[in-house]
Parts: structure tokens; sequence; C-alpha cells
């Protein structure tokens, strides 16, 4: 009695087994659909190569520094045209929502917060996302990403704070 029951668990199983690799399948060869209200995938999130007018303008900014700091905090507001509105540091306007700031001692190992917000006081910033990470090979630098709500890289204005310890 116990050979029938055998036999169909075994039918089952290799029925399940082949419905499944038939149905992965199916799904593999089928286009990836996006889901309805689901952003677009996002741009590249590499940074754009260090050009020498940005490792010059760096290098003179830590042959200007004066001292070490045992621990800092800066601000740098920065229009969406990549000009400084007020703070400190350089910066260095690369490409749609592309911005490195430069400052005047080393911040690689610092914290760094940016948020995008308009340098004037007046009205709501426009929406979007940013992103922040210390600049490839400058060490005195950060690089700044901004992006609209659907990933597409678009000049914004933002606030900075860099905290060094």
């Amino acid at each position: 009695m116990t050979t029938p029951f055998r036999r169909k668990a075994i039918a089952v199983a290799f029925a399940v087994l082949g419905l499944t690799l038939a149905g992965g399948g199916i799904a593999i060869a089928q286009p990836a659909a996006q889901a309805p209200g689901q952003p677009a995938a996002r741009a590249t999130s590499t940074q754009p190569a260090v050009t020498a007018e940005s490792t010059r303008s760096a290098r003179a900014a830590l042959k200007a520094s004066v001292g070490t700091l045992a621990a800092s905090n800066v601000g740098t507001v920065v229009n969406a045209n990549g000009t400084k509105a007020r703070g400190t540091g350089v910066v260095i306007k690369y490409g749609a929502g592309q911005y490195e700031v430069q400052y005047g001692y080393v911040v690689s190992s610092g914290v760094y917060q940016a948020t995008i917000g308009r340098p004037d006081a007046c009205c709501i910033p426009p929406g979007g996302e940013i992103v922040v990470a210390p600049r490839l090979s400058t060490p005195n630098a950060v690089f700044i990403q901004t992006r609209n709500s659907a990933g597409t890289p678009v000049d914004l204005p933002f606030h900075l704070v860099v905290h060094t310890y």
C-alpha cells in the first residue's frame, strides 16, 4: 500500500519541479516590465574624472592653508549653476548635477551632509535627490550629485556641511 503513495509523491514532485522550471524559463524570456509609479533606472553613480584644473586648484588650496585643524565644521551654499552663494570652499561644476567643493585642508575622513536648498530666503526648494561622497583622488574635496525625483541628473541648489575631526 505504501508503494502507490510513494509513486504518486514522486510524480507530484517531478510535476512541481517541471512546472517551476518551465515557469521560471518563461519569466526569464519575457522583458522586465517596470511597475507603475516606479522611477526610472538611476543614472550612473560614478564620479567624473578629475581634471588637471581641479588637481591644480586642490593643491593650491592645500598649500594656502595655515596649520592643521583639530576639528571643524564648515558650510557651503551652492547655486544650481555651480557658483558659490556663501560659505567656504571652491566650487567646480562638472556636468548636469555634478559638483565638487574643495577646501583648504583634508576632508576625506570627515562627515558630509548635503541637502537640496535655495541660496535665498524665498520659497521652497525644488524636489529631488542629492548624494555626497569623498572626491576620488582629491583628499581636500567632496563630490555632490543632484537628481530630480525621476533619477535624472539635474542642476539643483544645495547646502553642504562638512565636519572634520
